[in-house]
């Protein structure tokens, strides 16, 4: 396929021109590679391990959540030079989509994790720039909060911190992927029970605690495997490309 008829398609289909972002994100193709794509990496994260085990793999062009350029203008030294001399190298190009993924009503991180939790969803939760991001959703019977605890954390595949602050029994549940606990303030005020994230500041503590919602914390990485690896599931099955997800957990 050839990579410029796949990024049109990714940009369109992922809604990327003109969705509000952090300017670093610079969702899109940020590192070109070579004209014909047949083997697609997927993952989270564009660090140096990550592209290393894409560039083992074959892979063309390698698509990620978390792209190059965090640290905005810098110069091309250390670290971002590793990165990038790695991705040259190996002649594969680096397409990134941030909130354009995690806020996408059919493959985004966020809608994927409320269905994982088995809710069906309602509404939409935290807006940026305009553009909404989360989903709310509510369970027919309310469960214990360590159900909803242990639901998460085989949704996500691994531990999730509770902080306790809400009623005895949960029925309403915000879903908001990675760092989105700023968002807690908000779901209290919509009157859900529990809100679901990834990591979040120290006062989220007291937030949870004196707003009387649960806050549970699956971690950044974990939340956002979804929407990636997804995607990678959907070029795959309409284009018939060789598609892998490189697993690398931050374990936050």
């Amino acid at each position: 396929m050839k990579l410029e008829s796949l990024v049109q398609y990714a940009d369109a289909y992922l809604g990327v021109e003109g969705h509000p972002d952090y300017p670093q994100a610079l969702n899109g193709l940020q590192v070109e590679g070579p004209h014909e794509v047949t083997r697609i990496a997927t993952a989270v994260d564009a660090s140096l391990v990550t592209i290393e085990r894409a560039r083992d793999m074959g892979a063309h062009l390698l698509l990620v959540h978390h792209g190059l350029f965090w640290d905005g203008l810098t110069p091309v030294i250390g670290r971002q030079y590793r990165r990038m001399k790695a991705l040259l190298d190996a002649g594969m190009g680096l397409y990134s989509c941030h909130l354009p993924l995690d806020a996408h009503g059919e493959i985004g991180n966020c809608i994927l994790l409320t269905r994982a939790l088995g809710l069906e969803p309602e509404g939409r939760l935290g807006t940026y720039k305009g553009a909404e991001l989360g989903w709310w959703g509510s369970y027919p019977e309310p469960i214990p909060v360590d159900t909803l605890v242990s639901r998460t954390g085989a949704a996500v595949d691994g531990p999730v911190r509770a902080l306790a602050g809400g009623p005895s029994e949960i029925r309403s549940v915000g879903v908001l992927t990675g760092g989105g606990a700023s968002f807690v303030r908000e779901a209290a005020e919509m009157g859900l029970d529990a809100f679901v994230t990834g990591e979040g500041a120290h006062h989220t503590f007291f937030d949870a605690e004196e707003l009387g919602i649960h806050v549970l914390f699956a971690g950044h990485y974990a939340t956002e495997t979804f929407g990636i690896r997804t995607l990678g599931d959907r070029l795959a099955d309409q284009f018939g490309l060789d598609v892998s997800f490189v697993h690398r957990p931050t374990g936050l």
